[in-house]
């Protein structure tokens, strides 16, 4: 097999189904990976994911690709591979559209000669948009109406309409699946469920009983809702909590302490980028009233924080 293609799926992509998974990265979304599995065993069909950024259609990729991995999947899905391609790098390096166009055949060429092999592109709307410059469309749809691709895509509900949905042959080939923002309730189940793997990459654990991590999780969940979040971030249940979470380990692991308290979710609402400031200030009230036993019991000093 020809270096230059292993070489440019080597620096391009991306094997999910031989990462390390310390916990389950799509919890709570098992009606979307049914739909996306039922997809992909059904022949010239490849799967679509569409919805809102930050509401984890990656991870419902991972997903597959972790149920893969411990065979929690029909046998015909037993033994595949999800390969990644990062669409974003591989277009700001390309110097010109040649280049690009001639990257992407040779990746696609070697992926639909490759066995029980999946293709991941994230940002799909780059590579059928203007912007991007290169007919993607047609370069995939002799694989995948030969059945040789299997695919799925994924972009916003916004890019879909202004650039994937006039291709209607292309559309053909896939099945759209919906991918809705999660509820308060799903995303503090699924800010449980993430704790273990920030645990594990971070080297700080959270020490407080189940009961009362949900508190934190809860508090942080509610103080994040649709109306208060900052518009131009774009950001929606799960990512805006989780970014909030990963701050309050990263503010323990800055102060060389191996255990999460209050002072650092306390931090990392302080210093949260993600709601207004009216909000914000409300917010941090909020959680001195409701967390004070927690404060005075571990004698956290308020004005050393924020």
């Amino acid at each position: 097999m020809d270096s230059d293609v292993l070489t440019l799926i080597d620096i391009y992509g991306d094997n999910l189904t031989t990462k390390e998974y310390i916990t389950d990265p799509a919890i709570a979304r098992d009606n979307e990976i049914k739909q996306c599995i039922l997809t992909l065993l059904t022949p010239e069909k490849s799967a679509l994911l569409v919805g809102k950024a930050g509401i984890g259609k990656t991870a419902i990729v991972e997903g597959i690709a972790y149920r893969i991995q411990k065979g929690m999947v029909p046998d015909a899905l037993k033994g595949w591979n999800i390969i990644k391609i990062n669409v974003a790098s591989l277009i700001g390096n390309a110097t010109n559209k040649t280049e690009t166009q001639s990257k992407l055949d040779v990746i696609v060429r070697e992926i639909s000669q490759r066995e029980k092999t999946i293709l991941f592109i994230d940002e799909t709307h780059l590579l059928v948009s203007k912007s991007g410059g290169v007919d993607f469309a047609n370069l995939l749809k002799p694989f995948l109406d030969r059945g040789t691709l299997k695919m799925i895509g994924a972009t916003t509900n916004e890019e879909y309409e202004s650039y994937i949905l006039k291709d209607r042959a292309f559309l053909r080939r896939f099945q759209k699946i919906d991918v809705l923002e999660p509820d308060q309730q799903t995303t503090i189940k699924i800010l449980m469920g993430t704790i273990p793997k920030l645990e594990h990459q971070i080297g700080v654990k959270i020490n407080y009983q189940p009961y009362e991590i949900e508190k934190f999780m809860k508090f942080i969940v509610e103080m994040t809702d649709e109306y208060k979040r900052i518009y131009e971030i774009s950001s929606r249940y799960p990512d805006i909590c989780l970014s909030i979470l990963a701050n309050a380990f990263t503010y323990a692991l800055f102060a060389n302490e191996k255990v999460v308290t209050t002072k650092h979710f306390y931090k990392a609402i302080c210093n949260t980028k993600s709601v207004y400031d009216d909000v914000r200030i409300k917010e941090i009230e909020k959680f001195k009233e409701q967390f004070k036993d927690y404060i005075k019991n571990e004698n956290v000093n308020l004005n050393d924080m924020g």
